[in-house]
This record gives structure tokens, sequence and C-alpha cells, in this order.
């Protein structure tokens, strides 16, 4: 195994390793706080500062990965996220929602510093002229979302099989020997810009990349207004699903929308080897009809809606998302690569955030078939903007 071959293992291996605490974290706080007699709305509430934390994490993070190195940035995030786990473990009289939001605030600091660390350092790793970096990107993403999936489900079974604080524990137990064996093989140098990096140079220059951070921001809320909340609560409190049916159900879509992630340069290959704008917003146009049409059909036969709708939206959206990150990281200057990559994934943050905050608030407004609407609606508009990229 080559030397760049062995730091993408690592720098892979840790990326899994977060996604798993990432996704069981979410839902472990999700059922959790819902079983304790939150309103969907108030669920909502709990992971804003999660994913308000996303948006200036990367914009700092890319900076900070610029002028100290990649190697700190992905084991702050690693620590952060233990500390985030440790804290929710305090009794239930502790266990107030400002805390519960801090603790997720630190969860979102920590997340966004491993990805964007992460994905950095694939454009440092790989070889884009032979289609490499495609590969790799895809397979990185793919793979992350797979074990998010899994993160889901782990999070679900845990907390009906040993309980909230047990789990946290555990989770935190992991993180730590996966740590360890960053902080002694990870690269130090990875990631450093040559020029010294500036607070200044944190916002793009690029035109490009700012309709395709735009676009990206309405693609991720398009995604979390219908997913984050509005869909978990319906599972468990319309349909009356237990917490490991709707985590595992979850878990199910999530991991083949990261398998589907990791085949995408093989199923986009007839449209293009190298991805392009246009590619990015037809995919985008075919995607919008599936919220739309659900939303039509919902009525009709919700469980049937939702169950085929959902694998429709995901082998679609993970196509949409694969090229995202492929043209983004393409996009990105070498030098310095974490700046771009931390700004572009600074707007995805805040799609999240949007899409999180309207899941609970739509979801209780006007049921699934609302945020359904509301998801078609951004998807055309990141079909639009990603136009004017190129």
């Amino acid at each position: 195994m080559s030397p760049r071959l062995k730091q993408y293992a690592l720098i892979t291996g840790n990326y899994w390793a977060f996604t798993i605490t990432d996704g069981a974290i979410r839902m472990l706080v999700l059922f959790y706080f819902y079983q304790l007699g939150y309103s969907p709305f108030a669920i909502a509430t709990l992971f804003i500062l999660y994913e308000l934390a996303g948006v200036f994490t990367n914009l700092v993070g890319g900076w900070l990965g610029a002028r100290h190195g990649l190697n700190r940035t992905m084991n702050m995030g690693l620590a952060l996220q233990i500390v985030a786990l440790m804290m929710l473990t305090v009794p239930d009289q502790y266990l107030s929602v400002a805390w519960v939001m801090f603790a997720q605030m630190l969860s979102g600091i920590a997340k966004d510093l491993n990805k964007m660390s992460a994905k950095s350092s694939v454009k440092l790793l790989a070889d884009d002229a032979s289609g490499q970096l495609y590969r790799w990107v895809a397979a990185l993403t793919g793979s992350k979302n797979a074990l998010k999936g899994v993160g889901f489900f782990v999070g679900a079974a845990l907390l009906e099989w040993i309980g909230f604080r047990p789990a946290l524990m555990l989770l935190s137990a992991m993180l730590a020997v996966v740590l360890t064996g960053s902080l002694i093989w990870l690269r130090t140098d990875l990631g450093k810009a040559k020029a010294k990096s500036r607070f200044r140079e944190i916002f793009s220059k690029s035109a490009a990349l700012n309709w395709l951070s735009a676009a990206r921001f309405f693609l991720f809320s398009a995604r979390d207004v219908w997913f984050v909340v509005a869909l978990p609560v319906y599972l468990e409190g319309v349909l009356g699903w237990s917490f490991v049916e709707s985590g595992g159900f979850l878990a199910t879509w999530v991991i083949g929308y990261g398998f589907i992630q990791g085949i995408s340069p093989r199923l986009t290959a007839r449209l293009t080897p190298h991805p392009t704008a246009g590619t990015a917003s037809l995919l985008a146009f075919v995607l919008a009809a599936v919220p739309f049409a659900m939303a039509a059909l919902f009525p009709l036969s919700p469980t049937a809606t939702l169950l085929i709708g959902l694998a429709l939206f995901g082998v679609l959206f993970a196509l949409n998302s694969a090229v995202h990150s492929y043209l983004v990281v393409a996009m990105a200057t070498e030098d310095g690569v974490s700046r771009d990559v931390g700004f572009y994934y600074m707007a995805n943050a805040g799609g999240r955030l949007l899409g999180t905050v309207l899941s609970g608030a739509l979801y209780q407004a006007g049921g699934m078939e609302m945020v359904l609407l509301c998801s078609g609606t951004f998807i055309l508009l990141a079909a639009m903007l990603v136009r004017k990229t190129g």
C-alpha cells in the first residue's frame, strides 16, 4: 500500500468511526426526548445549534486547516465529539434543553471539522486526471453515509437495549481508541498551505464556487426538511413503529443511499466521466419530481408512498450529492484547499439548519404533505442555481 493510500485509509477510518457516533447520537437524542413528551418543533430546536455551529465551523475550520494542517482539525473534531457525548450522560434533572443544545453545538462543530478535514485531504492525495479524485470522493462520501445509517440503527437499538447513558459511554470509548490511533499515524503536514493563510480569506472569491454553494444550500435543505424530524416522528408517532423499527428503517435508507453514492462514478459514466454543472442540474430536475409526486399521492396511501418514494429519492439524491461533492473538490485550489471546501460546506450546514427548523415547524403545521412540497421547491431552486456554475 502506497503512503498516499495509507493516509487515505486512515482518514476514511477516522471518518467512518466518527460518522457512526454522529448517526447514533441523532437517534438517541431524537427518540429519547420524543419519549419524554417533546413536540416535533421542540425536538427540532435541540438540533438548531448543531446545524448553526456547522455554518461557522466550516468557515473558520477551513482557515485553521490551511494554516495549521488538516491533521489538527480532524483530531479536534474527534476530541470534541467525545466531550459532547459525555455531556449528555448527566442525570435527567440536569439534562435541560439549554444543556442538550450546547452539547449538540459541540457535536456539530466536531462533525464539520471532521468532514471538512476528510474531504479536503482527498484533493491532496488523489489524481484528478485519471478519474481517481471522483472515485475517491464518491467512495469516501458514500461509505460515510452508509455508516451514518448504521449509526442510526446503533443509536436506536442501544437506546432500547441498554439505555441512553450507557450507549453514550460506549460510543465515547470507541472514539477515544480512534483518536489515539489518529494522533499517532496521521501526517502532521497534511493540507497546510505553503503561503500563510489569512483569516480574511475564509470567504470564496470564486463566482462558480459561490453559485455551487448556493445550490448545495437548497439541495440539503430539501433533504432535511422532511428527513430530520418529520419522517422519524411520523414513523414512531403515527405508524406506531418501535425505536428499533424506525431506526432500522432509517438506517437501511441511509445505507442504501451511501452505497449508491459510492458507485456513482459507474452510474454517471454514461453521462460523463467528469461531471459538470450541467450534470448536476439535470439530476436535480429529475430529483424534484419525486417529493412533488409523493405529496400528491400521500393522502391515498401514506405507507406505500413513503416506502417507494424514499427509495427513489434516496437513489437520485445520492447521485446529486456525489456529483456536488466532486465538483467542489475539483474546483478547490490545491494550496489551502480546506478554505474552499470549508466555505462550500458552510453553505451545506446552512441548508441543513434551515431544513431542520422547517422539518419540525412545517410538519407540526401541515403534516408530511407540506414538508414534501417544500422539499420539491428547494430542489428546483438548487437545479437552477447550479446551472450558473459552469
